[in-house]
């Protein structure tokens, strides 16, 4: 595709789909729109093109409307005119990390291993700002939001997704930049609704529909997609999605990556293990370790902090590695005790969302 890295891993064409491997993750803090992965469930709104440039949309509008007492239509050039705030954000589609529940047994969709995943810097307007003018009611619990996206076959049901509204309405944002630049389309340009700590499915592209309502949407990406069991269920097995069993793709679970060494790298000697961590941004991240004998020790690494409760730690620290094949372990936790789990298998669910087991990554020691 026109504007992206060579590089990225192909796992769709039909929507494209895209990820960025952790070669190219890595040398950035803020992941450049040439090597930001993509995840579409749907193909760009009519009239547009499928590239990393801005859209022309001077005449764009977004409706706010339902549970208000001024239902409002906002020019794009509005927007810009309100005060601006700037957010640094962990993107992440749910899925990313599925193809380590399918070495369990397989998870329908896209095999994403660690790079459907993306540190970004977003500039917009505040959600509350634009709902402060529409007057939102009190019975008003739920904030539904629509893009211009289209699906291919005009009889299935459209994309939109339901948050809770006193959860998002302090932090979410409408944006329209990107990393300082006009958001692209890929990316959702003109408009995005953008929810900080949330599964990128909530980030809504294209976005020209507020609906403010009392209750989530059913949807299809409500109820049955975009979903995970509340309870364990076993490995392999078929799984009913309803209301009362499962609970949406909302708040990012806490995660490590390890993005050097690389998966089948030789190394030798003392390393350095270098990678990010996150979570829904809810609380700090306060530490990461890593291991190179299976969990039996840990040794803490170094973190840095990020500029907002929702971006990336970077980390890093140097390890001793046996002679042989091994591999190394990173898990997070944060202030409020979160962590990850060895064993990815309890998390197992049809659908491959919400990887988040310790980290492993298998490498050659001369």
């Amino acid at each position: 595709m026109a504007g992206k890295d060579p590089g990225l891993i192909v796992r769709n064409t039909n929507p494209v789909e895209l990820e960025t491997p952790v070669a190219l993750l890595r040398e950035h803090r803020y992941t450049p729109k040439n090597i930001m992965y993509i995840r579409n469930n749907q193909g760009v709104p009519p009239g547009m093109q499928l590239t990393t440039e801005p859209p022309r949309a001077e005449e764009w509008t977004v409706e706010v409307v339902g549970l208000v007492d001024k239902p409002l239509t906002l020019r794009l050039s509005e927007l810009k005119g309100l005060p601006a705030t700037e957010l640094e954000m962990v993107l992440q589609c749910s899925g990313n990390g599925r193809s380590f529940f399918s070495r369990y047994a397989r998870a329908s969709g896209a095999q994403w291993e660690r790079g459907s995943l993306a540190n970004v810097r977003w500039k917009g307007v505040k959600l509350s700002a634009v709902l402060e003018g529409a007057g939102v009611k009190p019975e008003a619990l739920f904030l539904t939001a629509e893009g211009a996206d289209q699906p291919a076959n005009p009889q299935a049901p459209d994309i939109e997704r339901s948050v809770p509204l006193r959860d998002v309405l302090a932090s979410a944002l409408l944006a329209y930049e990107m990393n300082g630049e006009p958001l692209p389309t890929v990316h959702g340009g003109p408009l995005r609704l953008i929810v900080p700590g949330y599964y990128g499915i909530n980030n809504i592209k294209w976005v020209n529909r507020l609906r403010l309502e009392a209750a989530a949407s059913t949807n299809n990406t409500m109820i049955p997609r975009y979903r995970v069991p509340l309870a364990p269920v076993p490995v392999g097995s078929a799984f009913t999605f309803t209301l009362d069993n499962s609970r949406p793709n909302w708040r990012q679970n806490v995660k490590a990556v390890i993005l050097s060494p690389a998966e089948g790298q030789s190394v030798s000697g003392i390393i350095e293990v270098r990678g990010v961590a996150w979570n829904d941004g809810s609380a700090p991240i306060t530490g990461v370790e890593v291991s190179t004998n299976q969990g039996r020790s840990w040794q803490s690494a170094s973190l840095e902090k990020p500029s907002s409760p929702y971006g990336w730690y970077p980390w890093r620290v140097r390890v001793m590695v046996a002679t042989g094949d091994t591999e190394v372990w990173a898990r997070a936790t944060d202030a409020l005790g979160r962590s990850q789990p060895v064993d990815g298998a309890i998390l197992w669910n049809p659908n491959g969302y919400e990887w988040n087991a310790v980290d492993k990554v298998k490498i050659k020691v001369g």
